[in-house]
């Protein structure tokens, strides 16, 4: 089989990581990729459907190698009671930094692909961006009796009818965080909430559908 890509560099990526990474565009129209193609980047990224085997296969012959699987879940806007979140602010940032780099250390942005620290500072500045309104548009939080930042998690609205949970983490609190996600698009007169997690975030895919989700989808992420 031959694999037909276009190679599409990823400026934010590169900007922030320091590294000459570009992404895999698959289309019917789009040249084969062979490997003097791909002479030049340090890192070129690949997401492929899990079910196509074919395409798996191809691209390990071109030296791809898996970094890991991906599920995306769906599940239904309904009728939830307010749960008492916060709206993160700026005076937030600093511990939600902190926090969001412990939590998602280990994702594909980590070594020996990308620097050692590189998966934290990615996810820290998510976090702020989220509580800034970039990207995800809103970071909501749960305090704990002290006023600390027990738990978080971040939103983003896709269009008139669906949302997308960013990042969510809080030991314990995920019925909490999954009615918070809930209650915030219910308010905004959306139906579907979207969320994605690792594979082997057996925790997270547990907590998704004891929360009403399904299973949409099913990927790998290779790099080269």
């Amino acid at each position: 089989m031959h694999v037909r890509a276009s190679i599409e560099p990823l400026s934010w990526e590169n900007e922030f990581f320091g590294v000459k990474s570009a992404i895999l565009r698959f289309t019917e129209d789009a040249p084969v990729l062979k490997p003097e193609r791909l002479v030049g980047w340090w890192r070129v990224q690949a997401k492929i459907p899990a079910q196509r085997t074919d395409l798996l296969d191809a691209l390990q012959r071109l030296d791809f190698r898996l970094v890991e699987g991906e599920v995306d879940l769906v599940l239904p806007v309904v009728d939830v009671t307010d749960p008492q979140a916060y709206i993160a602010s700026d005076a937030d940032i600093p511990v939600l930094r902190e926090q969001a780099a412990q939590a998602f250390s280990q994702s594909r942005f980590r070594a020996p692909w990308y620097a050692p620290d590189a998966s934290g500072r990615f996810y820290a500045r998510w976090i702020e961006n989220a509580v800034k309104g970039v990207f995800d548009h809103q970071c909501l939080v749960f305090r704990a009796a002290d006023g600390n930042i027990r738990a978080f998690v971040s939103l983003r609205q896709l269009n008139d009818t669906d949302a997308r949970i960013g990042l969510l983490a809080g030991r314990g609190a995920g019925a909490e965080l999954m009615q918070a996600a809930i209650y915030w698009a219910q308010q905004r007169g959306l139906t579907t909430l979207r969320v994605a997690t690792q594979m082997g975030n057996t925790a997270a895919l547990k907590r998704y559908i004891q929360s009403g989700a399904s299973i949409e989808s099913t990927a790998y992420w290779l790099y080269r």
